[in-house]
């Protein structure tokens, strides 16, 4: 089994058991308690149309594949530190097993800044997007290598019906043209390949020219240079999903500075 494989079997079962522990009626009345959603595409919209990078920064504690990446971990610190870095959104990673992550920090995350936030988690269910609203998330990602077609549309649905972003994350043109047939605003390249954790920049350029006008691309992972940040701006891709430069940082606000302001000369 793949990394992925491992990572989507368990998903199911810890899923089975939350529908144990809460019913789908209680999630509905916490979401219906929350706020509405503060509007993540918009979000990377306005950077972009400013001139300016749109920058997802990730709050991570750790990775299958790097362990351990920040001790001392506290979403409610770095969250501010991250908008006042200039940051457009942000993404938390809330998958315990694999990742050492927990609804709680998406939820302190949130609470410390007023960007809006991805869930970045395993989604196979549409109980986990229903759950997601009701933790506060403005996003979702969907995976397509997670999910059969119908999945992803029904899961795409609910989460527009919910009112959520969704964030459609491909590695392929295989699974790029089917995230397109969702006609989704948002469409994320990830430079990882999640069956094997190896990361090249070449696959977001190799896709990019499949990818329709009104589209906006996000890509993901392997950025730890300006010079690397530059070139992708120079081939029209505005908006970056960064987490494991920022989290090996002191100060995670000082080096998303560093990577995009740098970017800019």
């Amino acid at each position: 089994m793949t990394i992925l494989d491992r990572i989507i079997a368990h998903k199911r079962e810890e899923v089975a058991e939350r529908r144990r522990q809460r019913s789908v009626a209680e999630l509905e009345a916490e979401a219906d308690r929350q706020s509405a959603p503060r509007g993540f595409a918009a979000a990377l919209d306005r950077k972009i149309a400013g001139g300016q990078p749109a920058v997802i920064a990730e709050l991570k504690k750790a990775s299958p594949s790097k362990g351990l990446i920040r001790a001392g971990y506290d979403p409610a610190a770095i969250a501010p530190q991250y908008e006042a870095a200039g940051a457009a959104c942000l993404s938390v990673l809330t998958d315990e097993a694999f990742f050492q992550g927990a609804d709680q920090h998406l939820q302190a995350a949130r609470a410390a800044c007023s960007l809006a936030v991805l869930r970045k988690d395993f989604m196979v269910d549409g109980y986990q997007i229903l759950e997601s609203r009701a933790l506060g998330a403005d996003c979702v990602l969907l995976i397509v290598a997670a999910l059969d077609a119908a999945q992803l549309q029904a899961l795409h649905q609910q989460a527009q019906t919910l009112g959520l972003d969704a964030l459609i994350e491909v590695h392929d043109a295989d699974e790029l043209e089917t995230a397109l047939k969702l006609n989704p605003r948002l469409v994320g390249i990830n430079n990882r390949n999640l069956k094997t954790f190896e990361t090249r920049l070449e696959t977001t350029l190799d896709l990019l020219g499949q990818i329709p006008d009104g589209v906006r691309v996000v890509t993901e992972s392997g950025f730890h240079e300006s010079s690397q940040v530059r070139m992708m701006r120079e081939r029209g891709v505005g908006a970056f999903l960064v987490g494991e430069a920022f989290m090996r940082a002191e100060d995670p606000g000082a080096e998303l500075r560093l990577l995009f302001d740098n970017s800019k000369g």
